[in-house]
């Protein structure tokens, strides 16, 4: 997608005014860098990102000050972290393109912006208060907690006798890791039993909560390399507060664990004042909160985040549900697909029995391939009525529809589009991550879609010290910051500011030369990816960039 979105790039329409760099001008040649002038193009790097680590993206972020540690002068808190100048803008670009996608451009659905705490029945009757949990266990030794379902052990069976003489125990991780960790404890247990190079059978993990009691003395905590982990059990995930000057039991209060909740409240509120009908669908994007026990794997599962959710009714009846939720699962995938993910690392997971909700009818997960292995994205679940219903009795209010086709009143079921905006922000980080070699020199750069970019564009004045090219250049930056985020850059030589621009994803830099306010008055546009340039007219700079960034 990526490269045919370049080939449009340089379509030059017949008759157009837009001149190719190829006619070398003598000051066009004066910004393009000499690497740049000895190839045709980049020598990409196909498999760049088989070879990133997750430490590898963390250090990027935090190099290029798209993602900070929270309260990194304090040491840092565990499953927080702050958006930097550019990831601010990126954070900003993802949940408008999604609300443009889901929101302003479809007229079946409307948007919400509901409180973060609830009174506190709702998660009665939502059933989080009882039931929102995950399995954990302790280390007694290091006092580290850990989730039992992300703990997956194995036991060490020798080839030769069928024995089990012992087990191992690994974090969840992408295959190679965790088998890596495993083959590291089971040398170590092998040698402390004497019995060091002795062959043994491959790993067949299974997770930790799937452990019997027996099995559990043997297995080795991650943390201390003993049988010293307690026996799994639930921790609600939700944040705890107090609302009101007295604190006791009548203000407990939770921070929300999900946005949906709030959908579901205002389901009467929303459509009676929108006059919708159904099949329609609310949005909202906001803050949620979990306290999860081992927040990991940098912003995949952090403590604080951010998700973007519609809940979209439709009619009951079990041959209505099926129909919309394919639809919306297109539909989630072509949006995927718009912003700039790569295909080639996203799957597809169905969940079945065990592995849906209890109130689920069925739930399709859109995964990606982080460095750590392949996890949940983004779910589309049939939900049923299960929410509305719960909310109707613990209430005592009616959170029915009456249709005026078919004169029946109903209960709405629901599909539900969810994703969240901080795993969306590192699916696009991890599809971004590009290397290739421009004449020899090595580049490390972000391939973002340019409608996803944090600065769209660089504005560069050839030098600083004239001061009629400035003005221009600057005139032309003014106008551009009334559509966009862009960047002034007029230090140092311009191949060094193209490759400033190249290492945080800015898709265009616009060069102001002699020739702009002696000859032609038009500037030279260089593509990021192909490093390509193109000579435009001073006044087509606007609809050229609009049709690169926006489509139109």
């Amino acid at each position: 997608n990526s490269n045919m979105m370049m080939a449009n790039a340089f379509t030059v329409p017949r008759g157009s005014n837009v001149m190719r760099s190829s006619r070398q001008l003598t000051r066009v040649f004066s910004a393009t860098t000499d690497e740049e002038k000895k190839v045709e193009g980049p020598i990409v790097d196909h498999e760049a990102y088989e070879k990133v680590s997750m430490d590898d993206i963390v250090s990027l972020c935090k190099r290029r000050g798209i993602i900070f540690p929270s309260s990194e002068i304090y040491n840092g808190y565990a499953g927080f972290y702050d958006y930097g100048p550019l990831g601010a803008e990126l954070k900003k670009n993802v949940k408008d393109a999604w609300w443009s996608h889901f929101v302003t451009r479809r007229e079946d659905v409307v948007g919400l912006d509901s409180s973060i705490i609830h009174n506190p029945t709702t998660w009665k009757s939502s059933g989080h208060l009882d039931g929102f949990s995950d399995p954990m266990v302790d280390c007694k030794e290091t006092k580290l907690r850990f989730r039992a379902d992300q703990l997956f052990y194995s036991p060490i069976v020798v080839k030769e006798s069928g024995e089990t003489v012992g087990y191992v125990c690994v974090q969840e991780a992408n295959d190679a890791d965790m088998v890596k960790a495993a083959k590291k404890q089971a040398k170590k247990l092998l040698k402390s039993k004497d019995m060091a190079g002795t062959d043994y059978e491959g790993f067949s993990f299974k997770e930790l909560v799937e452990a019997s009691e027996e099995e559990m003395t043997q297995i080795p905590s991650p943390a201390s390399g003993q049988p010293t982990l307690t026996m799994p059990r639930d921790f609600n995930l939700m944040f705890e507060t107090s609302v009101g000057a007295a604190k006791d039991a009548s203000s407990v209060a939770y921070l929300r664990p999900e946005t949906a909740q709030g959908i579901f409240m205002n389901f009467k509120n929303a459509q009676g004042t929108s006059r919708q009908k159904i099949p329609f669908g609310i949005a909202q994007i906001g803050k949620a909160f979990r306290n999860e026990i081992t927040p990991r794997n940098f912003i995949f599962r952090s403590r604080e985040f951010e998700q973007m959710e519609v809940e979209y009714f439709i009619p009951p009846g079990d041959d209505v549900w099926e129909g919309f939720q394919k639809q919306w699962i297109k539909d989630s995938k072509d949006f995927l697909l718009s912003v700039g993910l790569r295909e080639d690392l996203m799957g597809w997971d169905v969940h079945e029995g065990d592995g849906l909700a209890h109130y689920a009818r069925a739930c399709t997960d859109v995964t990606f391939r982080f460095p750590f292995g392949e996890q949940e994205l983004m779910g589309i679940a049939a939900r049923g009525n299960y929410d509305l219903t719960q909310h109707t009795e613990g209430s005592g209010k009616k959170l029915d529809y009456y249709d005026e086709q078919t004169k029946e009143k109903y209960i709405p079921h629901c599909i539900e589009p969810s994703l969240g905006v901080d795993r969306l922000m590192l699916a696009l980080i991890c599809s971004a991550y590009a290397e290739d070699e421009v004449g020899g020199e090595k580049r490390n750069f972000l391939r973002f879609h340019p409608k996803m970019a944090p600065i769209k564009a660089s504005v560069l004045p050839l030098v600083k010290n004239k001061e009629e090219l400035v003005g221009v250049a600057r005139e032309l930056f003014d106008k551009l910051q009334l559509r966009w985020n862009v960047a002034w850059d007029a230090t140092g030589a311009i191949g060094r500011r193209y490759r400033r621009a190249d290492e945080v994803g800015t898709p265009f830099c616009i060069t102001v030369d002699f020739d702009t306010i002696e000859k032609d008055n038009a500037v030279t546009i260089r593509d990021r990816d192909s490093t390509e340039q193109v000579r435009i007219p001073m006044d087509e700079v606007i609809p050229y960039l609009s049709k690169q960034i926006d489509g139109y």
